[in-house]
């Protein structure tokens, strides 16, 4: 999996110690050993980023387990779900975290060095498709993780084609900055670099800023990227958005080593990409979902249109509908746990993102299908759409827009700094609607009444916002009807 690497080369660096890739291969097989012995089926990983991680997740392919990494932000009650779903038997996890199964037995275990609990649960085996090799779980738009279902193929084939695709860039060591249970950095920070014989820099998740699913502190973020000197990093459109307005604030730059930072996760924006680009961040947007085993378009140096998603990468083949939904292919899972009825077509995955691909190749993403509102003079208008200009505005963090048979398009905004002032806001949003066509315009506003977080029911897990719930909630502000949560 990983035939450019030198089996002396640093494999893998957790700020303090390193392993070689044959160090890494001697790990694996030895926690592979452990998997078949005690006859583990599925395995799921409840643990912070670390060599550890990565160890096991390789481990699982080898011993031909199912692995189910799962995010340690997930509730209680989504880890139950999650567990009982997937028919876990094993679960790989940090001494403190394994209180949670008083009642199952747990062992010991030292796994690149780092001390961890294997607890056994008693579990039914669980249908899922032949050939399962990861279950990636996503809370999508309510809070039930919903199981996609991985085959190996799959994922090395996107590997496979982020390493063509990103050859010219020469990436020798990528800083890993979201969680190993986020299938993106998983397949694009992990599986990808090492394939291709990089270092990956495996920082606990708090030494980068990140702490749950929300709370991103960008000094600390910055201090780590300045100390590790990656040529490549991942992040999430607001992780960019924070950090970008450090530095301006700070007058500081990005680190001269970084050649990409790759966005995704949702829409960025023009306005941010070229604000991160004048702070020295090369930032570039990508496309991707779990039912396409991650990453299918990449914006490149050389390959670049600010705005657009990029061009479909060598592993993917992208199409457009009809109806101007988005369709992919070439790396397709094999259906939901538990639905087996959902399981993709044979030739291609309809994502219910909406979009098209201009004469270059390059796919441009105008929001989701089941999205789109319907505004009193019978406009179609996708909010993310909207939303994206809005979040460009260095005053607004979120924006949620909203208008479905209404006269006029309204928004629920969460500005970036607590203090900031409605004029402040008022003018963002000003800003915003002078690129917007008229039907597209925001024409009443409202300051969010909570932050827009899993605490206060507001967004999911992933970040999502949670519509219904954002309306009800400011319903009476923004002069429109409630609806039924029921």
């Amino acid at each position: 999996m990983n035939a450019l690497a030198d089996p002396q080369a640093i494999a893998l660096d957790d700020g303090g110690l390193r392993w070689t890739f044959a160090q890494l291969a001697s790990e694996t097989h030895a926690l592979a050993a452990r998997l078949k012995t005690q006859g583990t089926r599925v395995l799921a990983t409840l643990m912070d980023n670390s060599p550890a991680w990565v160890v096991a997740d390789r481990a699982a392919t080898e011993a031909q387990v199912v692995h189910v990494p799962l995010p340690v932000f997930f509730t209680a009650e989504q880890i139950a779900h999650a567990l009982a779903a997937a028919g876990v038997d094993t679960v790989l996890t940090m001494p403190t975290m394994a209180a949670r199964w008083p009642q199952a037995p747990a062992s010991s275990c030292t796994v690149a060095g780092q001390s961890l609990a294997m607890v056994r649960l008693p579990a039914a085996t669980v249908a899922m498709p032949e050939g399962t090799a990861k279950i990636t779980f996503t809370s999508g738009t309510t809070g039930a993780p919903k199981g996609v279902c991985l085959d190996a193929v799959a994922m090395q084939g996107v590997a496979s084609g982020l390493v063509e695709a990103m050859e010219p860039l020469d990436i020798r060591r990528h800083l890993c900055a979201l969680p190993f249970a986020v299938l993106l950095e998983n397949i694009a920070g992990v599986m990808a670099p090492l394939m291709r014989g990089a270092t990956c820099v495996t920082l606990p998740l708090a030494a980068l800023g990140l702490s749950g699913s929300s709370s991103f502190d960008a000094a600390r973020f910055h201090a780590a990227v300045v100390a590790q000197q990656p040529d490549s990093v991942i992040l999430l459109p607001q992780m960019l958005r924070v950090w970008t307005g450090y530095l301006l604030q700070t007058g500081q730059r990005a680190p001269a080593s970084l050649k990409l930072v790759a966005v995704g996760g949702a829409a960025v924006g023009v306005k941010l990409l070229q604000a991160a680009r004048a702070m020295g961040i090369p930032a570039c947007e990508g496309y991707g979902l779990s039912e396409g085993a991650s990453v299918q378009t990449l914006n490149l140096p050389g390959a670049d249109l600010p705005g657009s998603a990029g061009r479909a990468l060598p592993h993917a083949q992208v199409h457009i509908a009809a109806d101007g939904e988005i369709e992919v292919a070439g790396s397709l899972f094999l259906g939901y746990l538990g639905q087996g009825a959902d399981a993709p077509h044979r030739d291609r995955w309809s994502t219910g993102d909406l979009g098209h691909i201009d004469a270059d190749g390059f796919l441009h993403i105008s929001g989701r299908k089941k999205h789109v509102l319907i505004t009193g003079f019978g406009r179609n208008v996708s909010p993310e759409w909207v939303e994206t200009a809005l979040r460009s505005e260095h005053a607004i963090a979120h924006a949620v827009v909203f208008g479905d048979g209404e006269p006029a398009l309204s928004a629920v905004l969460w500005p970036v700094l607590p203090g900031a002032t409605d004029d402040a806001l008022q003018a963002a949003v000003e800003t915003a609607n002078a690129t917007l066509p008229d039907y597209a315009r925001i024409a009443r506003w409202t300051r969010g009444q909570a932050d827009f977080s899993v605490a206060s029911g507001l967004a999911t897990a992933n970040g999502r916002p949670q519509r219904a719930a954002i309306l009800a909630l400011h319903a009476d502000a923004l002069g429109t009807t409630a609806p039924s949560l029921s």
